[in-house]
């Protein structure tokens, strides 16, 4: 059985071996399925819900 995370950003499936993890300082652990993922989220603070691509686009 092959365990899935989602990712923190998009909420794509990120299998074990795959991506990256990010531990910030507070000991919270964030999921990244892309390096495109984790900038959108770190470097550029996206809110997730207001790009197109991911898949919480539009929910709120």
């Amino acid at each position: 059985m092959v365990k899935v995370k989602k990712c923190s950003f998009c909420q794509g499936d990120v299998l074990i071996g795959r991506g990256h993890m990010y531990i910030k300082k507070d000991g919270t652990i964030l999921n990244f399925c892309t390096h495109k993922c984790r900038v959108a989220m770190l470097v550029q603070k996206r809110n997730p819900r207001k790009v197109r691509w991911t898949k919480v686009y539009g929910k709120q």
